[in-house]
């Protein structure tokens, strides 16, 4: 018997699949020759330059804006807690002044996260010259003379410019006062000079008239400060805590006690422990409850501001849709012709793809190299000028911040790759029979 062998089937060999590594260098090839411009179509190139240029101009003026919005807040931060607190100890009532204070003072200090504090007495009168009938309004604030042992709850002390803040007066019982420049200037009183304050918080009533009688108190010049902050140079005088306790009509009381904190940016909590630890009738604020409405106004602003000049991004990306578009109608017998010879669908996808991402790359990265130049340049030189006596401040300034920098690339690159979605979709549905026939 003749035994059959069945046939052994041969395994045809598939075709090795193209390299991905060979496919994505094609796919760079073909999106760099369609972002040139050729001979006889130069229109390819100044579009794609100016999809480019919107794409800079959106960056740039992000980061820049971002920069002077976060340089506003920082400046006026600063310049406000020259002669603010990061603490404030009050109590609740009418009078604003805190009795038996001393052992609340013992027990903020004691307090975690607090590595200074000190009473304060803060009221308001009038003041004028020794001699002159100029007189105009001023806030009075009362802290301990500089010395050993005294804490510096505020950076005020650090910016006098002519004496200091001891308060020694030439009588030798520390009737010094300590003016901010701008106060000063509108005196014309300087040190060694004398000027007379009025007040009227604590004065008996008068029986003919009714009115309060005022409290005057000659105080000499000892200092001038300067802090940047046209509200506390105009306006701000520093004296003796016990000549402040006088002029205000408290006695031996004092309006708060403020403090420091090893970390201004946890000060909120701090505060809010402090306020569980102390109980009523005590009310802690922090520095930044003390001036929310002002900062709360600029974050708004930032963010008011960052949204609108997104828009010029956005807009930049319709220039990427219609520059891709355009590539799509004039490349449309090339992109057939490659589809025939066996170009996939997907590739076809990817090289427009990647062309709009060049255009958003590049328009990004020359965007972010114009905008932080532009906000070094106007940071150094101070090229625009502001008026303190309304924005507090003399000059723009700018910070710019890595996050709001890295925040704005990623924006802007994610714009840019959705913008090439429909072209490229549009582009990966040809027919390369119809593609080829396209006139």
């Amino acid at each position: 018997m003749t035994t059959t062998t069945a046939p052994v089937p041969v395994k045809t060999p598939r075709p090795p699949r193209p390299s991905r590594v060979r496919l994505t260098r094609l796919e760079l090839a073909i999106a760099w020759r369609y972002l040139r411009s050729r001979r006889g179509s130069r229109l390819l190139s100044l579009i794609s330059i100016i999809a480019i240029g919107g794409v800079v101009v959106g960056v740039s003026a992000l980061i820049l804006i971002m920069g002077v919005m976060n340089g506003l807040q920082r400046d006026l931060r600063d310049k406000i807690l020259v002669g603010s607190p990061d603490i404030r100890v009050m109590t609740y009532g009418d009078n604003l002044m805190m009795d038996n204070w001393r052992p609340t003072l013992d027990r903020v200090r004691r307090f975690s996260g607090i590595t200074a504090a000190a009473p304060v007495v803060l009221t308001q009168g009038l003041v004028r010259k020794e001699g002159a009938l100029f007189t105009t309004g001023a806030q009075v604030v009362g802290i301990d003379p500089a010395g050993p042992g005294v804490p510096d709850v505020t950076e005020i002390r650090r910016h006098a410019i002519l004496g200091d803040f001891r308060f020694s007066s030439s009588d030798k019982q520390h009737r010094g006062v300590v003016l901010g420049k701008k106060l000063s200037e509108q005196l014309n009183a300087w040190p060694g000079e004398r000027i007379v304050v009025v007040t009227s918080a604590g004065g008996a009533l008068n029986p003919v008239t009714g009115m309060p009688t005022p409290v005057f108190e000659q105080f000499e010049v000892t200092g001038i400060f300067e802090t940047g902050m046209y509200e506390y140079d105009n306006t701000y005088m520093y004296v003796a805590l016990d000549k402040a306790q006088r002029l205000a009509g408290l006695g031996q009381s004092v309006t708060a006690i403020e403090a420091r904190t090893t970390d201004r940016w946890q000060a909120t909590h701090t505060a809010t422990a402090l306020q569980d630890s102390l109980g009523f009738p005590y009310l802690v604020r922090d520095w930044q409850e003390q001036n929310a409405s002002l900062f709360s106004a600029l974050k708004l602003e930032k963010l008011g501001m960052s949204f609108i000049l997104l828009l010029i991004v956005i807009v930049a990306a319709f220039n990427i849709v219609s520059t891709l578009t355009m590539v799509v109608t004039d490349k449309t017998r090339e992109i057939g012709i490659l589809k025939a010879m066996g170009l996939p669908a997907r590739s076809v996808r990817r090289i427009f793809f990647l062309q709009g991402l060049v255009i958003g790359v590049a328009g990004t990265g020359a965007g972010v190299l114009l905008g932080l130049g532009a906000s070094v340049a106007l940071g150094t030189y101070k090229f625009i000028k502001l008026d303190p006596a309304v924005y507090f401040i003399d000059h723009l300034p700018v910070a710019t911040q890595a996050s709001d920098v890295l925040l704005t690339v990623a924006a802007s690159v994610l714009i840019a790759a959705v913008a090439t979605l429909y072209p490229a979709t549009q582009a990966a549905r040809l027919y390369p029979i119809e593609a080829i026939r396209h006139e």
